[in-house]
């Protein structure tokens, strides 16, 4: 940490989220004016009113006018598309897929590095500290994108859950992707053991950690499936991928499998407290229940679901089931905005529309964003809530502003006013945006290498063509 090791924020509005579970409008000790102290990288003390005398240094930061809220926790994200947005804009997902492989067909380290730098730093200054991130495109000549992804993590100065995606069913096996990015079952079983090697930080407070993520039931085989579930749990890392997120996959599985992508999933191994699932938006009753029963997570990322038409995850029965739900932005190929921030309001307003006015309160709503995308990652020990002992992975918000004047509650505010400025934002107790700029590394910087890398990008894409 820069300067001294203790900080003393005083005179905000404190939500803790520090229940253990969502009770209805409840989400634990909330102080209207109170206190939190970080030593190092942890929590060291919460309270209501004035910080009580200090047996250290510290460094003093007024909180007044500003809401402390754990920093939001980003459950599924494809940072390379930062490189691709607003491409095929009224697509299906199918549609916008076989659209975009192509393109993506010409991704290297340099792009990926720009790509994810952009995207992690844009999803920062709205207030998010975690980010788990999906990365299943590895092109033959693209060298170390994985590892472009970590770098830019560091660069940034967020926690990363990598998630080591592969696919194996090109165009040749019936699959979308082009066979140029697609792997082999052993090169791709190889990759993820790899990057489990190469990354993977299993220590508490860790920055990085490694998932195994094969991309989806309709670009990779049962076999890939299957064993990258096998290799999952003898090096005791986390499992991820897509699944039930449009009726054309669900169709698809019926015809192919002879059942329900929720179906097909549990035959491979693929439910359980070590699994969390993109989307799911398409699940049964009996899948809900299932999903309770196993513990199995669900990332919900409902400005997507909503861009591609897909449908409308049901959160309020999975939730109701026991299963642990987090928010998670998307490639924002598929979700411009790219900002875990706004994704508070979009799962609100996406359930209330579906389900009734009191399927999901604005607490339930920050509750996703921070414990419930804990909880998906594996990480509810350390991070999604603000308590002693936990990483000091904070957000603070500035409500003191015409965008949301008169707002008495301040969890109202945040969800469902406009996103507020981000006045701070810290990892581990390490500065990440101050008065609602980067800190680490330049915004104008990212701006430039982000328009070169989509730049660059198109011109590649649009060689393939010419040459085609």
């Amino acid at each position: 940490m820069n300067g001294n090791s203790r900080i003393v924020i005083e005179g905000a509005a404190v939500v803790t989220v520090d229940a253990a579970e969502r009770l209805g409008a409840h989400l634990g000790t909330e102080h209207s004016e109170g206190y939190l102290v970080i030593e190092d990288d942890r929590i060291l003390d919460v309270g209501p009113g004035t910080a009580p005398p200090q047996d250290a240094p510290a460094r003093r930061i007024d909180g007044s006018g500003c809401l402390l809220t754990p920093g939001l926790v980003n459950t599924h994200h494809h940072l390379y598309q930062w490189a691709t947005r607003g491409y095929a804009a009224d697509a299906t997902l199918f549609d916008w897929l076989t659209a975009l492989y192509p393109v993506w067909a010409g991704l290297d380290e340099e792009i990926t590095h720009a790509a994810a730098s952009a995207g992690l730093g844009w999803t920062a200054l709205s207030g998010c500290t975690t980010v788990a991130d999906h990365h299943y495109v590895f092109p033959r000549d693209g060298g170390d994108v994985l590892g472009a992804v970590v770098s830019a993590a560091e660069r940034v100065g967020v926690r990363l859950h990598a998630v080591r995606g592969s696919m194996d069913r090109g165009r040749s096996h019936g699959g979308l992707p082009p066979d140029s990015i697609v792997e082999d079952v052993d090169s791709a079983l190889s990759g993820t053991e790899d990057a489990i090697g190469r990354f993977h930080d299993p220590a508490p407070g860790s920055r990085v950690r490694i998932a195994v993520g094969p991309c989806s039931p309709f670009t990779v085989s049962a076999e890939l499936m299957r064993s990258s579930a096998e290799l999952a749990r003898s090096h005791g890392v986390r499992m991820h991928t897509h699944l039930a997120e449009t009726l054309d996959e669900h169709e698809q599985c019926l015809a192919e499998f002879g059942c329900t992508p929720a179906e097909y999933a549990e035959r491979l191994g693929w439910l359980g407290t070590d699994v969390w699932l993109a989307h799911s938006v398409h699940l049964s009753d009996a899948a809900v229940r299932r999903f309770g029963d196993t513990g199995t997570g669900v990332a919900h990322c409902p400005s997507s679901n909503g861009r591609l038409g897909a449908g409308v995850a049901p959160v309020r029965p999975l939730l109701d089931a026991g299963s642990p739900v987090g928010l998670g932005v998307d490639g924002v190929a598929s979700n411009e905005a790219g900002r875990l921030g706004d994704e508070l309001r979009q799962a609100l307003l996406t359930a209330r529309a579906h389900y009734g006015p009191q399927s999901l309160s604005v607490r339930d709503a920050l509750w996703l964003g921070t414990r419930g995308g804990a909880r998906c990652l594996g990480r509810e020990d350390e991070l999604g809530s603000l308590q002693p002992g936990k990483l000091a992975d904070i957000a603070m918000w500035r409500l003191d502003g015409l965008g949301h004047a008169g707002i008495q509650d301040p969890v109202a505010a945040l969800v469902l006013g406009p996103l507020p400025r981000l006045e701070r934002l810290l990892c581990g107790g390490e500065p990440v945006v101050d008065n609602g700029h980067l800190v680490t590394t330049s915004e104008t910087d990212l701006t430039h290498e982000l328009r070169r890398a989509g730049a660059q990008l198109a011109r590649h894409h649009n060689t393939d063509q010419e040459v085609a």
